[in-house]
């Protein structure tokens, strides 16, 4: 929503600009739902065919096309369907070959008549490969030829000339996305699946990444026991950098932590860090995780406690490493 004082300095150039764009907006918003109700038995065939797909699904296209033919290839292949953009002008250079017949091909033309895509069509019938077209005549060359003809017709293009693709592209994208997501769905494709196909996204590393791949361990680990005095502690807490020390026994057992806020704490009743042992200003029984535990399980707890820092213990209760939330950070995590 514009702010009234972007409104009050609305030039009239500006106030036209804006009606182009919202035209804009408007037609392809339209042609977009106008596909809705196109989804028939047609579709549903699609998906089945890359569904029992035992290669990869080819997906090719020429110029504005051929972009959007590599945008569905990548979101199939994001998504548990293993898929590639031909280009199909090299395809009759030798390109052919990585078409094997156990692959699937989408060809994309809003006029079905594209010539590089119907010179295809012999080698395609040879190899017995299944076709699917995203097309916007289903009564074309490419529609009369394939195994499905699915029709992406819109009535115009956004462009006010009616010939830049805008509104057809739109349409063919989101139809294009509409059967990635029902093969997708049909598959019980999980978060944890998409995630191994993006394991340098955020969400792959929520998801792959796990407490022992980012915690502390060794000579980095704070630990103390808990008969050493506090002034003690503070140098092993200062001198690891956690903002935490874990106080254990002698077998490295988890008996409670010392934070800033237990330092605060002892700070207000004046306690001598010279005299007192750990055992006595420690929180005992605090919070830890398990190193196979997910890093997301880590910062999950750390937000629900509000606390920074937590110690990984082993299945027995033994101090194994530390981590802080900047390790989370590091980590791209959070």
């Amino acid at each position: 929503m514009q702010s009234p004082v972007a409104i009050s300095t609305l030039s009239p150039e500006d106030s036209q600009l804006l009606a182009y764009g919202r035209r804009a907006l408007e037609i392809e918003a339209q042609a977009v739902a106008a596909l809705a109700p196109r989804l028939d038995a047609g579709f549903a065939t699609a998906c089945r065919i890359c569904l029992g797909c035992e290669g990869r699904v080819v997906v090719t296209g020429m110029g504005k096309s051929g972009h959007i033919a590599r945008k569905i290839a990548a979101t199939f292949a994001s998504t548990g369907t293993p898929a590639f953009f031909l280009h199909p002008a090299e395809a009759g250079h030798g390109d052919l070959g990585m078409i094997t017949r156990t692959d699937v091909v989408v060809a994309i033309s809003n006029s079905g008549e594209t010539p590089e895509l119907v010179l295809l069509l012999p080698h395609l019938k040879r190899l017995a490969v299944p076709l699917i077209v995203l097309v916007g005549r289903v009564d074309s060359t490419l529609g009369r030829a394939a195994s499905v003809a699915i029709d992406v017709s819109v009535p115009g293009e956004a462009c006010p000339l009616n010939l830049a693709p805008t509104a057809s592209t739109t349409a063919t994208l989101a139809m294009g996305d509409a059967l990635a997501v029902s093969v997708l769905e049909a598959r019980g494709f999980t978060e944890q699946d998409f995630a191994m196909s993006h394991p340098g996204g955020s969400l792959g590393r929520q998801l792959l990444l796990h407490v022992e791949d980012v915690m502390r361990t060794g000579d980095a680990l704070p630990r103390i026991s808990a008969d050493a005095l506090l002034g003690a502690g503070l140098v092993e807490m200062s001198r690891k950098g956690l903002g935490m020390t874990v106080v254990v026994d002698s077998a490295d057992n988890i008996l409670g932590v010392f934070t800033d806020g237990d330092l605060r704490r002892a700070l207000d009743k004046h306690i001598d860090v010279h005299s007192t042992p750990m055992k006595a200003v420690m929180t005992p029984n605090g919070k830890t995780i398990g190193p196979r535990a997910l890093a997301a399980e880590a910062v999950h707890l750390m937000e629900t406690h509000r606390i920074t820092a937590l110690p990984v213990a082993d299945a027995d209760g033994r101090l194994i490493g530390a981590l802080n939330v900047h390790d989370l950070f590091r980590a791209g995590v959070v």
